[in-house]
């Protein structure tokens, strides 16, 4: 059944659950959804949580991952990503969109549209992917602020902070302030941009049984590790940002440059999720049973012939 209504819609606040799975055995594998179709098909795949990616979000949006989108823009996301799979969101929340009041509007605005956690992190605007090169960083006493103020306006929202520092300040700046922003509130830390198993174990070692986000993201700094090694190395979660992305643009460009090449998708249909697919995805025939008025629509078996 759709979410609208359905029986298996959740009962309690995203946070809750999402927090319950952390403290679950295992690591929790989080997989980013830039959208509600892929949170559904991730759902489906049989993940419990999923990523709402800032890089992802705005590259959809045909932009850069500069700190330049709003809280509404992003809510809008929170919100399909969240009502599409039912399941608790981790969101990317920037630098939090401005400073301390900033920080308690955003939070109270995601935990509205479905968010169950959000990661702010330390950097100044305007702010790069954690992967680049020459990050700003904010004060750390600056970052705490925003940390505490995320922990005092949440109700059931998970705040984890992310810090940028090991590019610039090295393993002992970045603990340094993990242990400020976990002192301030933080429930859970994401060390960005980590380069070598060493420094993943190195940084656990230093933050006994502090729950710790991995980020494994294609193309960037660090070298590719699954849940299992992740989990080996001391980390509670591990995100997948932008891979949903990556993989559709990728798939998209291809269909663009068939129709040019060809003049038709017809080279194409075999890559398509069909008709039938996706309405079984979306819970179509769902919604219409919902409303008795709604003729059911009948799904056409062939295409039609010239």
């Amino acid at each position: 059944m759709p979410h609208l209504v359905g029986s298996d819609v959740p009962s309690e606040p995203a946070g809750t659950r999402f927090r319950a799975l952390l403290s679950s055995p295992g690591i929790l594998p989080i997989p980013g959804a830039h959208n509600g179709m892929a949170a559904i098909q991730a759902k489906r795949a049989g993940f419990e949580a999923l990523y709402l990616s800032g890089a992802a979000m705005t590259a959809s949006m045909g932009l850069p991952d500069l700190g330049i989108i709003t809280v509404d823009e992003v809510a809008f996301f929170v919100r399909q990503v969240a009502r599409a799979s039912g399941l608790p969101v981790l969101v990317d929340a920037d630098t939090g969109y401005g400073e301390v009041l900033n920080v308690m509007h955003t939070v109270r605005c995601f935990e509205e549209a479905g968010a169950g956690a959000l990661h702010i992190e330390d950097q100044i605007l305007p702010k790069k992917c954690g992967h680049l090169n020459d990050k700003k960083l904010a004060d750390a006493r600056d970052m705490a602020a925003k940390v505490a103020a995320a922990a005092r306006a949440r109700r059931h929202l998970v705040v984890v902070a992310r810090t940028d520092a090991a590019a610039s300040e090295g393993l002992d700046g970045a603990v340094a302030r993990a242990k400020l922003y976990l002192e301030a509130g933080a429930e859970a830390i994401f060390p960005e941009a980590l380069n070598t198993a060493e420094m993943f174990r190195a940084f656990a070692e230093r933050l006994p049984g502090v729950p710790l986000l991995a980020n494994m993201t294609e193309f960037g700094r660090t070298p590719f590790f699954t849940a299992a090694e992740f989990e080996a190395m001391g980390y509670r979660m591990v995100i997948w940002p932008v891979s949903s992305l990556r993989v559709a643009n990728k798939a998209q460009a291809r269909l663009y440059a068939a129709i040019a090449r060809d003049g038709g998708t017809h080279a194409k249909v075999d890559a398509m999720q069909t008709r039938a697919e996706l309405y079984a995805a979306i819970g179509l025939h769902d919604y219409e049973a919902l409303d008795a008025s709604i003729v059911r629509t009948v799904v056409p078996e062939h295409p039609p012939q010239r």
